[in-house]
């Protein structure tokens, strides 16, 4: 196939020749590239067809297209921020800008850089004890579980559970799928290495060193929370 940077400013100019700004994003510019990557672009436009999201074939490439206009970005950026995970301001800050007509682009990548660096909002004590009392939850579910398919279930979405809450406790964005796992991989990688493995032996059967690991991941957020906690 053709160089992806190439492909990504070919396609920016015969579907959009009117965009004030492009960038390409994703795995593409990563160590992470795969043989499956796709070409990621957000294309800001002043109107229709923004605001839309498309996926294509282009010369072979896989490509999602995020079509924008200023206003929607500003939208999109603030409801994501607000969730603590946003895709549009890790593509912008961390991407490459392939057009830039009027400055716009350049003032967007500032921008998503400057709020990218600041981090999510840090949790309220009301949201640290729920994610302390769900996972405690959970970790009672998974001591006593004697069935190996609920067993793998609890697992996955513990994982994903104590990953989230190691993320949200130092101020770090979520990711979800490969990018919760490289969210928490760049935030704390020895954290990171012993929740997989763990889980991985886990999955296996020996759930032991995956108790630990959850466990520390409750001390870091106060400890385990189930006795006496309240939802008010």
């Amino acid at each position: 196939m053709d160089d992806p940077v190439l492909t990504a400013r070919e396609l920016t100019l015969d579907r959009f020749p009117s965009a004030r700004a492009a960038f390409l994003a994703g795995s593409v510019l990563t160590n992470y590239r795969t043989p499956t990557f796709d070409l990621d672009i957000v294309v800001l436009l002043d109107g229709p067809p923004a605001p839309n999201r498309e996926n294509l074939i282009y010369r072979g490439w896989p490509v999602e297209l995020f079509v924008q206009t200023q206003a929607d970005w500003h939208r999109f950026a603030d409801q994501e921020t607000e969730q603590r995970s946003s895709p549009l301001l890790a593509m912008c800050s961390e991407g490459m800008l392939l057009a830039d007509k009027d400055g716009l682009g350049a003032s967007l990548q500032a921008e998503a850089r400057k709020r990218w660096a600041e981090g999510p909002a840090p949790l309220s004590d009301r949201e640290r004890d729920y994610q302390r009392y769900v996972l405690t939850d959970l970790l009672d579910d998974l001591r006593g579980c004697a069935d190996p398919a609920e067993q793998i279930h609890l697992v996955a979405h513990m994982l994903q559970r104590a990953s989230e809450l190691v993320l949200l406790v130092g101020r770090h964005w979520l990711g979800k799928g490969k990018w919760l796992s490289r969210r928490l991989a760049a935030a704390d990688p020895a954290l990171h290495r012993a929740l997989t493995a763990a889980a991985a032996q886990a999955v296996a059967g020996d759930t032991t060193f995956f108790t630990a690991a959850v466990t520390e991941v409750l001390d870091r957020a106060g400890g385990p929370l189930w006795d006496g906690y309240a939802i008010r």
